[in-house]
């Protein structure tokens, strides 16, 4: 099996614990699809796609299994590289890179490493893509904007609403 395989058998333990079968759809959706958004920047953008869509899948796996998203970017981070250690499949310095992109994802406005800023942008495309008729937060509006200028999108909001 290989190692993205290893991180979603575990993240679907996590989220098949959940009681509140609302909550687990919303963990499913988002942690998949932030996922395969970190997928695909990471490929138009030359960074890793394998950490990348790793980092996606585990971003958010602190707020999942303590049902708690106070600090859940910092206490993630600690989370995931107990996870990624256990797993026994990835070096140090990887372990580092996806751990440093999930602790600092909830910081929107700041800018990080390349790398960090896929699974930042990767987890306002999912927000922003989840229903596209829905207003897009305050604080993700400029990433999101760059986001479609990026990916040659346009006014995606317009046309979605023309549908």
């Amino acid at each position: 099996m290989n190692r993205i395989e290893k991180v979603r058998e575990y993240v679907d333990t996590v989220l098949l614990t959940m009681t509140d079968t609302t909550e687990r759809r919303c963990g499913y959706l988002h942690l998949y699809g932030v996922s395969q958004a970190c997928t695909l920047i990471a490929l138009k953008r030359n960074e890793n796609a394998e950490l990348a869509t790793i980092a996606g899948m585990l971003h958010d796996i602190y707020s999942y299994a303590a049902m708690d998203t106070k600090e859940h970017a910092h206490k993630g981070s600690i989370m995931a590289r107990e996870i990624l250690y256990d797993l026994k499949v990835f070096t140090e310095n990887e372990v580092d890179i996806i751990c440093s992109a999930i602790y600092n994802h909830s910081s929107k406005g700041t800018t990080h490493s390349p790398f960090d800023e896929v699974l930042k942008d990767a987890d306002v495309l999912q927000h922003c893509l989840y229903n596209p008729l829905f207003d897009v937060l305050e604080h993700e509006k400029a990433r999101y904007e760059k986001l479609k200028s990026e990916f040659g999108l346009g006014n995606l909001k317009t046309f979605c609403r023309g549908l």
